[in-house]
């Protein structure tokens, strides 16, 4: 099967006998970024984002796609508004105890309305930036803004794309997820994004060891045969 993603109207997908589009689904599983922001009046604002990724290590930067538009009013997503106003989120880890939280903050809430207290979620002062963070979450980024890129518009509506690009200036990690000298993913148990309305859990881990040149185990084949 073979699609050309100039056409992915329903009839296109369809005629290849798919019910929806597959990129989301090939492209997994994807971190979650549930990203709280603040407005210059003080209103918190907190929204997952299923295209976020870290992008760079040193220094470290991370990334989520604004994609489309409010709901309500056609106008900027409150994550993409809030950080032109101030320059500043926070992304919060998302993990299997929360998962039903976060599902609750992707609501199309209206403006105004701060989803972490909706949620039932509690708040927790961040230390360089001012949005809050998620007190229940296990570790968060304190992100000061890089770069906005403006990406193509949805070519079916029109409705813009927008990449915000932070660099992450403070890590928070919860001392309970430390063990060793290194943060426990596995204990943590983060949530990732699938397609459709898919999601993974993290619940075991395995190593591999970066190998040297020249590739002892390409060699070991060649001696073998």
């Amino acid at each position: 099967m073979f699609c050309e993603t100039k056409d992915l109207t329903r009839e296109a997908l369809k005629a290849l006998g798919l019910n929806f589009n597959p990129f989301k689904a090939v492209v997994a599983p994807r971190p979650i970024g549930w990203v709280s922001t603040i407005n210059k009046q003080g209103v918190v604002n907190l929204a997952p984002y299923s295209f976020f990724n870290a992008v760079s290590s040193d220094p470290p930067m991370v990334f989520y796609g604004a994609n489309g538009a409010h709901e309500a009013d056609g106008g900027e997503k409150d994550s993409l508004r809030n950080v032109r106003e101030t320059g500043e989120f926070v992304c919060n880890l998302v993990t299997w105890a929360l998962r039903d939280q976060m599902n609750d903050t992707a609501t199309p809430a209206p403006h105004g309305i701060d989803e972490m207290k909706e949620a039932g979620l509690g708040h927790l002062p961040s230390r360089l930036v001012k949005p809050p963070r998620v007190a229940a979450s296990p570790a968060h980024l304190e992100c000061k803004l890089h770069q906005f890129v403006e990406l193509p518009v949805d070519p079916r509506n029109g409705k813009r794309n927008v990449m915000v690009i932070g660099q992450v200036v403070g890590i928070h990690i919860d001392d309970a997820f430390i063990s060793n000298g290194r943060f426990d993913t596995v204990r943590a148990q983060p949530l990732a994004r699938l397609g459709y309305m898919d999601y993974a859990v993290v619940t075991q881990a395995f190593e591999i060891k970066r190998p040297s040149w020249p590739l002892a185990r390409k060699k070991a084949q060649a001696d073998a045969s």
